[in-house]
């Protein structure tokens, strides 16, 4: 009979000598030289080094306006500024995602519901959409969540029936395709992280996308304090704040980082897919778990891979399996507590149990480490550590 190794918490060997972190982010001698010329140029902010990265962006996901902010919070709060919400307002979103997501209504006054998410992707459920939908609501924000798209046809056609803005919210989808055509393309507004841990980083900072110029316009005045025009854009000493806007600006030297990360972006969405893949086919056969669902019409952008533990198999729950793997230097993580439960939002009335597939998703998900520096053989170490502690507590 074989000894099944020791765990690690258990006093054993772990798999890694080393922690490998959830997500990191990647930087190359490109990139620093890049930073080093925006550094040494005439402008570190409000200058020519936004236009372009902007216009790339634009380019990229296929779409007229592209519009950079100072993280993707910001932003949020301005694609949801720009839809028009204010006090006493309503938008729906999912429950499954961090908490901006739904912040940026309650920053303009208005508030929020959830829908719940499909049990095969945990995106956002459209035919659970319709039922939060009151006559205040004037916005749908969904959650392209670990990075696969959003059913955004559906969504699309229930706010245009409705007279609603539909805002998505990619920041995990920043490369993936829907029905043929970029993320960043679908949506009125879609917003964009660029936090290190995502397909792209400019340090913090974020981007709205949309094919509306006047959509793109309220963006770009909100992140200016609510000034009509930006300063390297004005031909004399007067401006006009028109709105109530924030100081969510990009500086010039972050979107020079930005701009030299997005020409590769080809290559670390490949990368990411490859290690998705290998991870899907080698959990295949073990039965405790569930990996992540993809649909046949769009491509996904794996910022996270996510499984669901099939608990029913295991002699323990979550939390102990989520300490093995952690012992044996494997830097899994969990994405998302359900909004609704925070404390904020449970003084806002908001109790558990409401959302049934997204409560029962979160008790049973882990997100394994995925990030495009990762070599095959960390790959291999997490199969490996995933395998050892499953196999110690399968019933």
């Amino acid at each position: 009979m074989t000894t099944k190794p020791a765990l690690a918490i258990d006093g054993g060997r772990p798999v890694r000598p080393a922690t490998l972190p959830y997500g990191r982010h990647r930087v190359e001698q490109a990139d620093v030289d890049a930073v080093v010329r925006a550094l040494r140029s005439d402008w570190l902010t409000t200058g020519p080094a936004i236009d372009e990265f902007e216009a790339a962006f634009a380019k990229t996901v296929g779409t007229p306006h592209a519009v950079a902010l100072s993280s993707g919070t910001a932003a949020l709060h301005a694609a949801a500024f720009a839809a028009g919400i204010g006090a006493g307002d309503h938008a729906v979103t999912t429950p499954l995602t961090f908490a901006a997501s739904a912040n940026c209504v309650l920053y303009l006054g208005g508030t929020v519901a959830f829908a719940d998410v499909r049990p095969d992707t945990l995106n956002l459920d459209p035919a659970r959409v319709e039922a939060c939908l009151t006559p205040r609501t004037k916005a749908v924000i969904t959650v392209d969540y670990t990075g696969e798209p959003s059913d955004l046809d559906e969504l699309e056609a229930l706010c245009s029936r409705r007279g609603l803005t539909l805002i998505e919210d990619a920041s995990h989808a920043l490369g993936a395709t829907y029905r043929g055509r970029p993320v960043g393309s679908v949506a009125r507004l879609t917003t964009f992280s660029l936090h290190p841990v995502k397909h792209i980083t400019t340090g913090e900072g974020g981007i709205v996308t949309t094919d509306d110029a006047k959509l793109a316009a309220r963006v770009r005045m909100f992140r200016n304090h609510g000034i009509a025009r930006e300063h390297h854009h004005r031909e004399d000493w007067r401006y006009e704040m028109t709105e109530l806007g924030f100081n969510y600006r990009l500086s010039d030297f972050q979107a020079a980082l930005g701009l030299s990360q997005l020409e590769r972006l080809g290559d670390l969405i490949a990368r990411r897919r490859q290690i998705a893949a290998r991870y899907t086919r080698a959990f295949a056969a073990l039965p405790e778990i569930e990996v992540p669902v993809t649909l046949p019409d769009r491509e996904a952008a794996w910022h996270l891979y996510v499984v669901r533990l099939r608990l029913e198999g295991l002699r323990v729950g979550r939390a102990e399996i989520f300490r093995a793997l952690r012992a044996e230097n494997i830097g899994v993580n969990v994405h998302y507590i359900p909004v609704p439960w925070h404390p904020y939002y449970e003084r806002l009335g908001f109790r558990r149990g409401g959302w049934p597939v997204a409560e029962n998703a979160y008790e049973r998900m882990l997100s394994l480490p995925i990030f495009p520096a990762m070599t095959d053989a960390d790959v291999d170490d997490v199969v490996s550590a995933v395998d050892k502690v499953l196999g110690h507590y399968r019933r």
